[in-house]
């Protein structure tokens, strides 16, 4: 009998020998499971479908391991058998029936139903799934040594850093965490290869042996540490309760709370104690400590009072300054001298030495510190006012000084020029200070510009200048010959008087400050002229020498200026014999005693006193009333 063999079962065949190898380099570590005791003889197509289905819906979940696989595998080898024997029944029925209607072999064929073609469709695909499988598996292991290795090399840096450093409990702590985590990682690792596997394990338990000895030396050591800080910390509480003890000789002060608190900062930072001695030596120290604590507070008490004190002390200080914040004056000095007065007030603050009550202290120094600030915000204010203004006043001297440049730059030393130049000194006097910085320049500036103009105006009259030094020296002349000329009698004729008048009118103007002094000696030495002619009379005389002065008035003064001496020397006149007549009355009521009779003397000394100014000035104002 022929037997029919499908294309697919020869490449099953053909590919599970390669598959077997492929498992057998798999996981040797991983037990496979068992197959179902299950007799697929008995079953029929239908269920042979169920089977292989569930067989790849238990391949499909994520965490599949090699063990699911040989259990599906085991289950194709079983069922292809089963499977094989049904296709070959179903194919002889078929060629039987065949035979049987047409007589003949010739032209047999025959395709199987779709559920055996359906069992035959599974089995490939839990083949392939199969092979994919342990393919990727293979793949892994190479990964999977490369990460086991590294672990390994991460598990050594853990073990030397634990013997090579000293450890504490926080170090303890991470690199437990650290260890765990390397330890999950390694079972979440894949298998290698069986060359290497061997290796890798040997490694891995030798570093935990040693990861494991390390722990327990820390934790030997760190019981003898808290025998250690036991020690230390009975120390403490020995140093403290002395500190206790010194209180009995000295007063409590904040030296001694600040060595109790630097004890306490010791104790803090020794590490623990044995666990049944920590709370013992704890409650120990506390109760010295609560003893320092205990005599600052009463202490503090007794210093109550004199905080009180301080505060009520300061506090008149501040009721002192407060009108000080409402002070406003437009003078400078007014300010300065109330400064000096709250700053008096501010050392007498600063010299009030001691604490106040907390809150109320606060509250004061807040209220104090913020009036003399109001003060001086004030007074800044009124500077910062002043100095606006005296910015003006720089602006305005400024014009001032650009006006007078102008001037000088012109070159015209005209009256014009002059007498403005007069006014804008006159106008500088009457603008106030400038900003303290430009004091010294502006005024400089200012005084150059007016100095250049008048050295300018001067420099052209020089020569004007020498022609009255010219003349000058020519009426000195002239007074010296007149002057000679009246100590010989015989040569002073009325002729002679005349020729010096002529020659005096004809000589021109001298300097300024020498013309009262050249004319005072003139009319001098033409009085002396006169009186040595013997031919006139005294009233000759008077008049000539009047004339003489009369001359001399209109060649000093303008008509103008005359007319403003006659009415000066008139009130004055008139006021000498006002006070003339009232002494003179006076005096006739005195009563005769020596105490009166000095009296009266020194009344008669002012009215001959005021007689004789009365007569100058009627001399003068002939002489002016005759130049007018």
């Amino acid at each position: 009998m022929l037997e029919f063999t499908s294309e697919a079962e020869s490449t099953d065949e053909t590919s599970e020998s390669e598959e077997d190898t492929i498992e057998a380099s798999g996981d040797e570590d991983e037990d496979a499971e068992e197959a179902d005791d299950i007799d697929y003889s008995q079953l029929s197509k239908s269920e042979l479908v169920t089977a292989l289905e569930k067989e790849i819906e238990d391949l499909s979940v994520p965490s599949v391991g090699t063990a699911r696989f040989r259990k599906a595998d085991a289950v194709v080898k079983e069922i292809r058998p089963v499977l094989d024997q049904l296709k070959r029944t179903e194919w002889n029925s078929a060629k039987e029936k065949y035979v049987t209607d047409t007589g003949s072999e010739d032209g047999f064929e025959y395709k199987h139903d779709e559920t055996t073609r359906r069992i035959e469709e599974l089995t490939k695909e839990i083949r392939s799934k199969r092979k994919d499988f342990f393919q990727k598996l293979e793949k892994n292991k190479d990964q999977n040594f490369n990460q086991k290795t590294e672990l390994l090399q991460r598990l050594r840096e853990l073990v030397d850093t634990d013997e090579s450093h000293e450890t504490g409990a926080a170090d303890i702590k991470s690199s437990w965490e650290e260890f765990k985590k390397i330890q999950e990682e390694w079972k979440q690792a894949g298998n290698v290869s069986s060359p290497h596997n061997g290796t890798l394990w040997a490694t891995y338990n030798a570093l935990i042996d040693r990861y494991f000895s390390n722990r327990n030396i820390y934790f030997e050591l760190k019981e003898l540490d808290r025998k250690r800080n036991s020690e230390l910390k009975i120390e403490l509480c020995e140093k403290i309760e002395n500190l206790v003890k010194t209180l009995e000789n000295r007063p409590m002060s904040r030296e001694v709370l600040n060595e109790g608190n630097q004890i306490f900062e010791e104790y803090k930072h020794v590490g623990p104690a044995p666990r049944d001695e920590q709370e013992v030596l704890w409650q120990r120290f506390k109760k010295s400590l609560d003893a320092l604590y205990d005599a600052r507070r009463a202490q503090y008490d007794d210093q109550k009072k004199t905080m009180v004190e301080v505060y009520e002390q300061k506090s008149k200080i501040y009721e002192a300054i407060v009108p000080y914040t409402t002070f406003s004056s437009g003078s400078i000095n007014e300010w300065n001298t109330k400064s000096k007065e709250i700053i008096a007030y501010q050392e007498a603050w600063v010299a009030t030495k001691g604490p106040m009550p907390r809150d109320e202290g606060k509250q004061l120094s807040k209220k104090f510190w913020a009036a003399l600030k109001t003060f001086f915000s004030n007074k800044g204010e009124f500077f910062k006012q002043l100095e606006a203004k005296r910015e003006h006043n720089l602006k305005a001297k400024t014009a001032l000084c650009e006006e007078v440049e102008r001037i000088v730059e012109s070159g015209e030393d005209t009256p014009a020029n002059t007498q403005r130049v007069i006014e804008l000194q006159k106008q500088w006097k009457g603008i106030g200070q400038v900003p303290e910085k430009f004091k010294n320049s502006i005024y400089t500036r200012f005084k150059q510009s007016c100095d250049a103009y008048f050295d300018q105006k001067r420099s052209k009259n020089k020569e004007q200048d020498k022609d009255f030094d010219d003349n000058l020296a020519q009426k000195k002349k002239l007074c010296e010959r007149i002057e000679k000329a009246a100590a010989d009698p015989k040569d002073s004729t009325l002729s002679h008087l005349n020729d010096f008048k002529e020659e005096w009118a004809k000589i021109g103007f001298v300097p300024r400050k020498d013309m009262q002094s050249i004319q005072k000696r003139y009319i001098a030495a033409i009085n002396d002229y006169v009186g040595a002619i013997g031919k006139l009379s005294s009233k000759e005389k008077e008049q000539v020498v009047l004339e003489s002065e009369v001359e001399m008035v209109k060649e000093g003064d303008s008509s103008r200026n005359l007319y403003r001496k006659e009415s000066d020397i008139r009130r004055k006149v008139t006021q000498l014999e006002n006070d003339i007549a009232l002494w003179q009355n006076n005096i006739e009521f005195f009563a005769k005693s020596k105490s009166a009779d000095k009296v009266k003397a020194q009344f008669e000394e002012k009215i001959r006193k005021a007689s004789e100014q009365l007569e100058d000035l009627k001399h003068q104002l002939t002489i002016i009333q005759e130049a007018i």
